[in-house]
């Protein structure tokens, strides 16, 4: 079983559980583990899977019924939806889970296709009970266009399962033998995508796994992030102009606007669709106070592989298809990588504090928590109660040493964000300086946290 998917079997079972059938809809990006997880709920259940192509209506149910025919299920070369579904629980009994995985090129190609689902669900629902799971890779269309498409079906539909990437926590269960440090790395390269995952050997360094796995030209995650770009969007020039703007440091409208040449409203649309999508994401201060302190309108790319392709690789193309990948990485990557990693380890701060919160392991019991963007520094983490009881966290990776300097930085920009703090975390990944371990000790509401207490 997938680690980390626990919540999301659950959720599965409870429905399975339930008298009479049911319609779900499950969906999340590419290599985000739906498979797997699919895979373990059918693991002792009697199920049928079929994996949609993108075809025309009539050559979908050509190759459906071609499909069932090499099972010895004879149907007529161009059967209809609703003999399909029959062929399918020919043998009837308990309860049948159907997966149809990438059911949005069904439903794009036929006006018939729901309305015939849903029917024949209706019409069996006295001598068989089903368990039919729509599966989608498309985020975009199934948040934003699948409810109109279908119509009337909708209503129909049980549950609604978004399958999310997997926290930290469950890379560090899948690479046992990185380090606490180098599974960090592979988090900002891969994020909590567990298809990314299987491309990297955990006795291998994180940065002979980049240059083998990713830089050079002949392997499959090479091209990856334009993939992914490119397999949902139009106008992909359009679109990589963006994300390569964004990953050299373009966080403002205006900013893309300056860069780009092209107009405020084409930006503000295509960052749109690239947030649908989530391969972008607008960051939201935490709300305090200080408002006019506050940096507003701040976009950033939100998947982890798409951001390490447009960071290193597409700017680069030229010189990737010219030196070998270890040149490629001393030249490219090695400079900034320990930056690039920085903005992905206080994601991993966060989810610690998460982590303990859920755990009790907090001297407050939170229940919001985000980060705030100053105009002239940010605090990594912000976490209060109802009460308003605040703790506050910076987490640096770059640096050698956690120095005193930089805890009152944290506490300049506390008042620029005006907020009162009650408990303060300081994370670093190596050491702290002498006048801050002092500190600690005489404040009872400052800890200082190593990587080898996370």
């Amino acid at each position: 079983m997938l680690p980390g998917r626990t919540a999301e079997l659950k959720h599965l079972n409870t429905y399975y559980d339930q008298d009479g059938s049911q319609i779900m809809v499950v969906y999340g990006q590419k290599n985000v583990g739906k498979t797997q997880l699919l895979k373990d709920f059918v693991e002792d259940k009697s199920f049928y899977y079929y994996h949609a192509k993108s075809a025309s209506e009539r050559e979908q149910r050509y190759l459906w019924g071609a499909e069932l025919g090499r099972k010895d299920i004879k149907l007529s070369k161009y059967p209809s939806f609703t003999d399909i579904f029959e062929a399918i629980i020919e043998n009837k009994g308990a309860k049948k889970v159907i997966i149809l995985d990438e059911f949005q090129y069904i439903v794009k190609s036929s006006d018939n296709f729901m309305s015939e689902l849903v029917s024949f669900v209706h019409n069996n629902w006295q001598t068989q009970n089903l368990m039919v799971v729509l599966v989608s890779s498309s985020i975009g269309w199934v948040e934003n266009s699948m409810i109109n498409k279908i119509g009337d079906a909708a209503y129909e539909l049980s549950s609604f399962l978004k399958v999310k990437e997997l926290s930290f926590e469950s890379i560090t269960e899948h690479f046992a033998g990185f380090s606490i440090e180098q599974c960090i790395e592979a988090y900002a390269v891969l994020g909590g995508i567990p298809g990314l995952w299987a491309y990297f050997n955990d006795k291998l360094s994180v940065k002979e796994n980049i240059i083998r796995s990713i830089l050079s030209p002949m392997s499959l995650l090479n091209q990856e992030g334009q993939r992914i770009v490119e397999e949902e969007l139009r106008e992909t020039g359009v679109y990589n102009t963006i994300l390569a703007s964004i990953a050299q440091g373009n966080h403002k409208l205006n900013d893309l606007y300056m860069h780009t040449d092209f107009s405020r409203a084409k930006i503000s649309v295509y960052l749109k669709n690239l947030m649908e999508l989530e391969l972008v994401e607008k960051v939201f201060s935490y709300d305090t106070e200080g408002k006019e302190n506050t940096q507003k309108g701040i976009y950033r790319i939100s998947n982890h592989f798409v951001n390490f392709y447009f960071t290193y690789i597409y700017p680069n193309l030229t010189d990737i298809e010219n030196i070998t990948p270890g040149d490629f990485y001393k030249e490219y990557v090695a400079p900034t990588f320990r930056t690039y990693v920085s903005d992905y380890f206080k994601t991993v701060c966060r989810q610690h504090i998460e982590k303990w919160n859920k755990w009790g392991q907090l001297p407050i019991q939170i229940d919001r928590i985000g980060e705030w963007v100053g105009k002239l520094g940010n605090i990594d983490v912000i976490a209060q109660n109802s009460n308003g009881d605040t703790i506050v966290a910076i987490c640096n990776w770059d640096k050698p040493m956690m120095r005193y300097d930089d805890y009152e930085w944290l506490m300049f920009c506390c008042k620029e964000a005006k907020i009162k703090v009650d408990y303060i975390y300081l994370f670093s990944v190596r050491r702290f300086d002498e006048k801050l371990n002092l500190e600690a000790k005489v404040k009872s509401n400052l800890k200082l946290i190593s990587l080898d207490e996370m």
